[in-house]
């Protein structure tokens, strides 16, 4: 073995300095099957017919299973919705997470403080 054989080929890529706040969100994208903001590559913007074609489980978004407690009263709603639309229950669910999510902080607490009562 010589040092010609010791010798750089071709030059190193340099890797831009990125922030921690970046790097998280790059990941986070990565783990979602997104493209990576590093890049520099823009995310598209989801329409909402398609992220609600997302919350089909057949499509290739991530699912995790979540075991959490309901009154038997949002349970028998939740089966009526379901036997009304004959859509799944997971899904309906998915579908009023998001509804909730878009509205105003306010409309979110005017709607949770309606529920306490």
């Amino acid at each position: 073995m010589s040092l010609t054989d010791l010798k750089r080929k071709l030059p190193k890529n340099r890797r831009k300095a990125v922030s921690v706040d970046d790097f998280i969100e790059d990941a986070n994208n990565y783990a979602f099957g997104k493209k990576s903001l590093i890049d520099g590559e823009q995310p598209p913007q989801q329409t909402t017919a398609e992220f609600i074609k997302g919350l089909d489980k057949n499509s290739a978004k991530v699912y995790r299973r979540a075991t959490f407690t309901l009154t038997e009263k949002s349970i028998s709603q939740l089966d009526e919705i379901n036997q009304n639309s004959n859509i799944a229950k997971s899904k309906i669910l998915r579908i009023l997470i998001d509804d909730f999510c878009s509205k105003s902080s306010s409309a979110q607490t005017k709607l949770l403080n309606k529920k306490r009562k």
